[in-house]
């Protein structure tokens, strides 16, 4: 009889077995390493309770050798707070540094008795961080306090405060009455020559805060308050001057903006660097600085388009202290350099005789000004002259700069017509202003004051029966300004009041 093969299925599970079996041993290095790492947290998860029981019993060991707190971990108070950690239910743990404060208790009191003044203060501090009853705390605190004072020179201190106070010397400095007051005070607080002398130093240093603030030094007065806050933060007349304070800080802040508005930015620049200095976190100051140092950084740019060079630099230079790191402060920085070289080039351009011939322009120009001789004589005008050195030298920053006087002086020249109530002279310098700057913002609201005054005109002229005039106005204002509040209702009354007359 021959012998039977092994069956196909026999043959795999032999085959599975064995590849288990490799895995296995592949892993196993693995897992006894991983066993040996895990080893101390894996034997706590399985025997918590051995483990605290033995930090227990060394709290315990170390309560009862006097080791009640250690840095390395190894005293009273380190082991009983690592089994609560383990268990905050357990009440040992809890009862254990309950015994660690009255332990530290009574090594205050032994350490008063050995002169360790130090030792202590160290072993009542422990006790009142793990909060021993108050009562008792306080009783140890104030028989700590008693042994200081006895070595203290309480009545000396006193005398040096009360000498200090009479001569104004109050704070700055050791000898000054309020820290000499609170040397006082740490031993004896409930001395009432010492709790008077600091309430009439305190108020001294208010009094001074007041009067800084009067003088506009927010500086010294947030100094002052600080050192009241320092030393007695409920002190009755601080919230006062709190106020006070507080008040000036806006007050400041809001005339900072306001000279920022008008273009006075060095004013507006102290003004800001006031406040921050005095108040470090007050946002409004910081963002007014910095607005304040991009208008520095836009007049420079200006400066440098009309060739005002050293202007330029003076404006860059102020906004470069208010924001040094500012990336603005690079690109203006550039447009002067561009500036300084379109002046090169201009210079080369123009010869020797265009340049005199320039600046007979330009001097014409505003000889004709002065006479009031804005459009007319023709060739002989403001405008004409002025006209005449654009062409030559467009880009010359004298030729700018003599249009913005010109302009300048245009606008003078409405307003005071203006006020005059010569209204014909102001339109005719309106006129002028016009022709050699139509695209200057201004013009609009110049326009808007021109119609509204003939339209006053015409309401007087023809509340007093005059109609043609009244028509006139009613032209000239409509010439100006076709959208002039009231020129709609004017017009109505006017044709109605013709209508009536039978014109």
């Amino acid at each position: 009889m021959s012998e039977r093969a092994p069956s196909p299925r026999h043959g795999g599970c032999r085959r599975r077995y064995a590849l288990l079996v490799g895995i296995g041993v592949a892993l196993l290095p693995a897992l006894l390493l991983a066993g040996l790492a895990l080893r101390e947290p894996l034997a706590e998860r399985l025997w918590p309770e051995s483990r605290i029981q033995q930090l227990l019993a060394n709290g315990e060991q170390a309560l009862a050798q006097g080791r009640l707190s250690a840095a390395d971990g190894g005293g009273a108070r380190q082991k009983f707070e690592a089994a609560q950690a383990l268990d905050s239910d357990r009440g040992e743990a809890r009862a254990g540094l309950a015994r660690v404060a009255l332990a530290a208790l009574a090594q205050v009191n032994a350490a008063l008795g050995e002169g360790r003044d130090d030792d202590a203060r160290q072993a009542l501090a422990l006790a009142r961080e793990l909060q021993v009853p108050r009562d008792q705390a306080a009783a140890v605190e104030a028989r700590l306090r008693e042994h200081e004072a006895g070595k203290a020179n309480i009545g000396v201190w006193l005398e040096q405060a009360e000498a200090a106070l009479q001569d104004g010397r109050i704070d700055g400095a050791d000898d000054a009455a309020l820290p000499l007051y609170r040397k006082v005070l740490t031993f004896r607080p409930e001395l009432v020559q010492a709790l008077e002398g600091r309430e009439d130093a305190l108020s001294i240093l208010l009094q001074r805060a007041r009067q800084a603030l009067r003088r506009d030094d927010l500086a010294a007065a947030a100094d002052g308050l600080a050192q009241v806050r320092h030393y007695d933060a409920g002190h009755m007349e601080l919230p006062d001057t709190q106020a006070s304070f507080a008040r000036a800080v806006e007050r400041q802040l809001r005339l900072a903006d306001a000279d920022l508005e008008r273009g006075r930015l060095q004013r507006a620049a102290e003004r800001y660097r006031m406040v921050a200095k005095a108040v470090p976190e007050q946002q409004a100051a910081a963002q007014g600085l910095q607005e304040v140092a991009r208008e520095y950084a836009r007049t420079a740019g200006k400066h440098a388009a009309d060739f005002r060079f050293a202007d330029a630099e003076r404006s860059l230079q102020a906004a470069r202290e208010l924001t040094p790191a500012s990336p603005e402060l690079a690109r203006v920085q550039n447009e002067i350099e561009r500036a300084r070289q379109s002046q090169a080039r201009l210079n080369t351009r123009l010869s020797a005789a265009d340049r005199r011939r320039l600046q007979t322009l330009l001097a014409d120009a505003a000889n004709a000004g002065t006479q009031g001789n804005w459009l007319l004589p023709p060739g002989a005008s403001v405008y004409d002259k002025l006209r005449a050195a654009q062409a030559l030298a467009p880009d010359d920053a004298q030729v700018r700069q003599t249009g913005i006087r010109l302009r300048q002086a245009m606008r003078r020249c409405v307003e005071q017509e203006l006020r005059r109530n010569r209204v014909r002279s102001a339109g005719s310098c309106y006129e002028a202003w016009f022709a050699i700057a139509p695209n200057d913002p201004e013009l609009a609201a110049t326009r808007r004051d021109l119609a509204l005054r003939w339209l006053a005109i015409g309401d007087e002229r023809l509340g007093a029966g005059e109609l043609t005039v009244a028509a006139q106005a009613l032209d000239q204002a409509r010439a100006f300004d076709p959208q002039a509040p009231g020129l709609e209702d004017f017009a109505l009354r006017m044709r109605q009041a013709l209508s009536g007359s039978g014109d």
